[in-house]
């Protein structure tokens, strides 16, 4: 084995023991019985892998750019840009169908494995020190505490985990003059594979590169004092390395734009989460996330493992090293560390956008960095007695500083005490011999056993303070064959119904439903279905499955689970023609807005008291009631509150008897309508004679046939986007479903979907791919004009002859 490879392969393989370990110890899956179906990972992750599986393995219903199953057909290039753009997910495939969760946790454990291999790399390209130190550090910067308590359960973010070192190397290739090729690459494939984090990487590896053009000349070399000559020359050649820098990454930008431009669009079109306003974290708090065996969601998961912190206070005390290299490195990591703390830096970490859930997803980088200032002492050689004392007493402070902390644990304390004194031990050995070997495996052994700790830890209190789904069992496949089975699309939905799995699982299950959850939910979905009776969770953007037979004949649902079993109706066809007129104005009311689309009176008011005739069937709308509503025997649970939840339109069975009245918990106003199944059945038949003969769906759009002397509105029963275009124009919206006016003679109907941004991406990518040709051009030009002189320079060389005269 090269002695290149063998520090990444030690640093990729403590992590995957350390996470693995912990997960064991806190039998957590796929270790034991505790599942892993937490938050996101459970209503997003896992289901979004679980399609472009179907994708990859061509069983889904839909293509890159649009997905038929989820939210009644929705854009899904921005899904793809912000969950599923990595380089590692297509590993899915190679997994079967049955076992996503276990592909989803591989991936998790191989990228956290890369990102300690990439910071490895990274190190040992920065400067000289023993092999085994930079492992340990690598993999201290993987097994940080963002890292096991929060990219865990969000793995698109643990892409900009190795991010990070990626482009701190992109940073140094520009401040050499090297890599011209490779470096925009690199940064197109960081920002394509999770935008979002390596927009805070990119951030970070310019700061870091800000430091090491201070304290370095350009051929990598420590900087001494200059005269001024030498002084206006290196300042020269900083401004040529920041302009290559920058250079390289607006051409890497600029070549993921195909991506990124969809995504931000889709983000602008999306129903708006909640806005809050940044609340800094208590000081002590802060500090007792430095330290391993910690948990909280609302402050940074800063944790690093002693080794790192005792390196970085002591580089503080060593006078081997210069002051200036000392002062920019500790200044560099309190910087960090102040802006994630002060709102206008806080904001632009988070791209100026507060995120609705953890507020420090930038931490990451502080660890980087924290990591980073703990190897630039390697290069003068291991710290002496009295740095390691001053290292000793800053660990210590930090700990007593956090003792106020209610996030401090005793196991924070014991841990980091054994720590600091193995560490310590460790590095008074003699580096060589017997005593070398026992040195690393103390430094090894203080991080196993305080990253294991910490993701058991994490681990488990994820389980108590977040919400858990049902993992993926028998039950469920069970569900998705039976779905699978009953499936008739494009001829009509079948619906994944409830009790829900997840937020999306007609991805996870399968079938064409309204459910759906997103960061790009189309605010026109959820305002269409909201006036419908859909209910939701996530403020608007986790869209539930509307169980009501007209909403399902509207939207052509013709199976749907229902109480453990498929339930078959008949809806009508995917395409409809309504008469021409005025689009339907919603109002308040879910019943009359479903009147209003249909074109018909379906439901009957209540009587006095509140009670429906008998054989209709009774519907409440509460949308913020929380508790049991009962009919009768028939009783059903509601959750509702706004603004975080709505409760969906809901049966409360058959009225069997006069007289009987709903019972409906308190919470906000309340509606009952009383549905008349024979006026429905008549309005279905009326509509379905003027519906299309024929429809053909695919990845990008549909073409419907319709009767001869069609006339009037075509309505497609999906939700009208962006990025539809019927016949050759912007389609029309007849209440927020796809329309488009029909005239004499029309036979057919096309209509296309491209997501916003896409052509404009492909334009910034070719000029991209222009600008990067150019680049190289120009470099390799250059190259030939600098070597052209030397060549004729060259001791020997002899002069041309002169001409005669």
């Amino acid at each position: 084995m090269s002695n290149k490879k063998r520090p990444c392969l030690l640093a990729a393989l403590l992590t995957v023991l350390a996470v693995c370990g912990g997960d064991s110890v806190a039998r957590v899956f796929p270790f034991g019985p505790r599942h892993r179906a937490v938050n996101d990972l459970a209503n997003q992750f896992v289901p979004f892998h679980a399609h472009l599986w179907d994708l990859l393995r061509g069983r889904a219903d839909g293509g890159l750019l649009l997905d038929w199953q989820a939210g009644l057909g929705t854009g899904f290039l921005p899904d793809y840009g912000t969950y599923l753009s990595s380089p590692f997910a297509p590993l899915v495939a190679l997994f079967p169908r049955g076992d996503i969760e276990y592909a989803v946790y591989a991936i998790t454990v191989l990228k956290t494995a890369v990102a300690a291999a990439a910071m490895t790399y990274l190190l040992r390209r920065l400067g000289p020190g023993t092999w085994w130190w930079a492992s340990v550090l690598g993999a201290s910067y993987a097994l940080c505490g963002w890292s096991l308590a929060e990219g865990t359960y969000n793995p698109m973010w643990l892409d900009g985990l190795i991010a990070f070192p990626l482009l701190c190397l992109v940073g140094e290739w520009a401040r050499e003059g090297r890599r011209p090729l490779l470096g925009p690459l690199v940064v197109a494939v960081c920002w394509v594979a999770n935008f979002y984090t390596a927009y805070m990487a990119t951030l970070g590896a310019a700061l870091v590169l800000l430091v090491r053009l201070a304290v370095t000349d350009s051929s990598g070399t420590r900087t001494a004092p200059t005269d001024s000559f030498g002084t206006h020359t290196a300042v020269r050649a900083a401004l040529r390395a920041v302009l290559r820098a920058g250079l390289t990454t607006g051409i890497g930008i600029a070549l993921a734009a195909p991506v990124l431009i969809p995504v931000f669009l889709g983000s602008r079109h999306a129903h708006p989460g909640l806005v809050r306003e940044f609340d800094p974290a208590p000081a002590t708090d802060v500090l007792a996330r430095l330290l391993p065996v910690t948990y909280s969601f609302a402050t940074p998961a800063a944790f690093v493992s002693t080794a790192v912190l005792l390196l970085v206070g002591a580089l503080l005390f060593r006078r081997d090293v210069p002051g200036r290299e000392r002062a920019l490195w500790a200044g560099l990591c309190g910087v960090v560390l102040a802006s994630m703390q002060w709102g206008p830096t806080h904001l632009l970490w988070h791209a100026f956008a507060t995120p609705n859930g953890s507020p420090y997803r930038q931490t990451f980088v502080l660890s980087g960095v924290l990591v980073l200032a703990a190897w630039t002492g390697f290069a003068h050689g291991l710290p002496d007695r009295r740095a390691l004392l001053g290292g000793t007493a800053v660990v210590v402070a930090l700990t007593a500083g956090a003792l106020p902390s209610p996030f401090l644990t005793s196991w924070a304390v014991l841990l980091t005490a054994a720590g600091l004194a193995a560490v310590a031990g460790a590095l008074l050995l003699p580096g060589r011999g017997r005593y070398g070997v026992l040195a690393a495996l103390l430094v090894m052994g203080t991080l196993l056993g305080q990253a294991s700790a910490t993701t058991a830890y994490a681990d488990r209190e994820r389980l108590v303070r977040l919400d858990d789904y049902p993992p993926w069992g028998a039950e469920q496949e069970r569900r998705a064959a039976a779905l699978a089975k009953a499936d008739g699309w494009p001829a009509y939905r079948t619906d994944a119904g409830l009790p829900r799995v997840a937020g999306n699982d007609p991805l996870l299950l399968g079938g064409q439903g309204a459910a759906y959850y997103s960061s790009h939910t189309p605010a026109v979905l959820t305002e269409t279905l909201t006036a419908l009776g859909g209910g939701w969770t996530s403020r608007g953007r986790n869209l539930l499955s509307l169980d009501n037979p007209v909403t399902d004949a509207l939207f052509g649902v013709g199976a749907r689970w229902r109480e453990g079993r498929v339930i078959r109706s008949k809806p009508l066809p995917l395409v409809t023609v309504r008469p021409p007129g005025p689009p339907p104005a919603y109002s308040g009311s879910p019943f009359r807005n479903q009147e209003l689309l249909l074109g018909t009176r379906v439901y009957e008011a209540p009587g006095a008291g509140g009670a429906c005739p008998v054989g209709t069937e009774v519907f409440l709308w509460a949308p913020d009631a929380t508790g049991t509503a009962r009919l009768g025997t028939y009783e059903t649970r509601l959750l509702g509150g706004r603004p975080k939840r709505r409760a969906a339109l809901t049966s409360l069975g058959v009225q069997e008897r006069a007289g009987a009245v709903a019972l409906v918990p308190g919470g906000g106003s309340a509606e009952i309508g009383c549905l008349d199944h024979d006026r429905l059945r008549t309005a279905l038949t009326a509509l379905r004679a003027r519906a299309a003969t024929s429809v053909e769906v695919t990845s990008d759009g549909l073409t419907a046939t319709l009767p001869p002397g069609t006339t009037g509105t075509v309505v497609v029963a999906a939700p009208r986007i962006a990025g539809w275009r019927c016949e050759g124009r912007p389609a029309d919206s007849y209440g927020g479903l796809l329309a488009i006016e029909a005239g004499p003679g029309t036979t057919s109907v096309t209509c296309e979907f491209r997501p916003p941004g896409l052509r404009a991406g492909l334009a910034a990518g070719a000029a991209g791919a222009l600008l990067l040709a150019a680049h190289l051009w120009l470099g390799a030009r250059s190259r030939r004009r600098t070597r052209a002189p030397a060549a004729r320079t060259r001791p020997g060389a002899e002069d041309p002859a002169p001409l005669s005269p």
